[in-house]
């Protein structure tokens, strides 16, 4: 009968990247928004403009501010449209060449990498995909009938505590896995907070 190893099995390891300003140079999604239309993206902001300087007040949360946004920039859009705009978009946003060498080491390694962020799905499916992610968790936009989006989320902002409940919606409790965080702002802070390894605005603040 074979001896039974005293050792327990290597944990699962998940390495989760935050996309703006971590994985990418600048922010992502006004830059889409004014890619589709300048002068849809104008008009949104006058439509948006209460909710934005209630956000700018701390009146309203980032979530409120974000959904008023989206709803006046891309209702009505065709999702397969969008799909089409955002395969020859992704390739020219600028990233950050040390956090695109560490997310191929995860890749080389073995590991689940996992794209997490707070940007809509409508392009971020296609920046997972250029880039070899292993999952995808992000804003979801819901969308009507004829594949047309209503400009509402479907489903929860991804941001802050959102990240790390989904994180764990999709892989279990953290005691299962290691946990690799790559972050770069304030909604990323519970996502650094939960790994065991963390880098922080390129900084390793876990090793």
């Amino acid at each position: 009968m074979p001896s039974q190893s005293r050792f327990p099995p290597p944990l699962r390891v998940i390495a989760a990247f935050d996309f703006d300003g971590t994985l990418t140079q600048r922010d992502t999604f006004v830059p889409f928004l004014a890619h589709l239309s300048w002068a849809r993206l104008l008009g949104a902001f006058v439509l948006a403009a209460p909710a934005l300087a209630g956000f700018a007040l701390r009146m309203r949360s980032n979530e409120y501010a974000k959904a008023a946004l989206c709803r006046a920039a891309l209702k009505g859009h065709s999702r397969t449209e969008l799909a089409r705009i955002a395969r020859a978009w992704v390739p020219a946003i600028p990233l950050r060449r040390a956090l695109v060498e560490r997310l191929r080491w995860h890749q080389q390694r073995g590991d689940h990498c996992v794209l997490v962020s707070a940007s809509p799905d409508v392009y971020l499916q296609e920046a997972s995909r250029h880039l070899g992610f292993d999952d995808l968790i992000c804003t979801r936009m819901a969308t009507d009938g004829q594949g047309r989006l209503t400009g509402d989320f479907d489903g929860p902002n991804c941001w802050g505590p959102e990240k790390m409940r989904r994180l764990t919606e999709r892989f279990g409790p953290r005691q299962q896995y290691e946990l690799y965080a790559y972050g770069d702002s304030r909604g990323d802070q519970w996502m650094i907070d939960a790994a065991q390894h963390a880098w922080y605005r390129g900084q390793a603040v876990k090793p």
